[in-house]
Formats: structure tokens, C-alpha cells, sequence
């Protein structure tokens, strides 16, 4: 599937069996709610801290999920097209980057 078909999919969704999206400011605060439970999978799976009963790693490509659905409303919403956006910043970083990571002593 690609960013684009992602795009339509969730349109399609969003007017047939969501009724209408939520207003942009709510899926921002929602985007931010799901990126919290992903966090806190990835603190517990790969962090210090352990799952609570009826948590599981299981749970992380599902949260991966969600967040991407929300950020595709969002990008529905504002007239945003990810294929288009995600091109030109793969090649900001790109140029920006040629060398900087390379170069970095740190990642030696």
C-alpha cells in the first residue's frame, strides 16, 4: 500500500463508518495520546520498565498503527499530501545530511 492509498483508505473510512473526522486540534491532542502508548511500550520493552498485567509487546506495531492513522486524518484534514511531503523531506535530509552522519565521532 502506499502513502497515497494509506490516504484514501482512511478518507473512505473516516465518511462511511466514522460519520466525519474530528476537528484538527482534537486528532493533535488524540496524536499525542497514541504516541504516549506507544512510548510505553517501547519504555517497557525495550526501557527499565516492566509490563503491567495484560500488557504486552505484542502491542507495538498495533500502536505504530494508530499513530500513523491519526497523523493520516491530520494530513487528510489539512490538504496534505504525505507522498509529496515525505519525498521532499527525505530529500532535505538528504542534502542537508551528506555527510554530517559520516563524519560524526559519535557513530564511529
Amino acid at each position: 500500500m502506499t502513502l497515497e492509498q494509506a490516504q484514501q483508505q482512511v478518507d473512505q473510512w473516516i465518511k462511511t463508518i466514522g460519520v466525519r473526522y474530528f476537528g484538527e486540534l482534537t486528532n493533535m491532542a488524540i496524536l499525542t495520546e497514541e504516541v504516549g502508548e506507544l512510548a510505553r511500550v517501547m519504555a517497557r520493552t525495550y526501557g527499565e520498565q516492566s509490563f503491567k498485567q495484560g500488557e504486552s509487546a505484542d502491542q507495538l506495531a498495533d500502536e505504530m498503527a494508530d499513530v500513523l492513522w491519526v497523523l493520516i486524518c491530520l494530513a487528510n484534514q489539512t490538504g496534505v499530501n504525505l507522498t509529496e511531503a515525505f519525498e521532499n523531506n527525505l530529500r532535505k535530509k538528504t542534502e542537508r545530511d551528506a555527510d554530517r552522519h559520516r563524519e560524526n565521532p559519535k557513530l564511529q
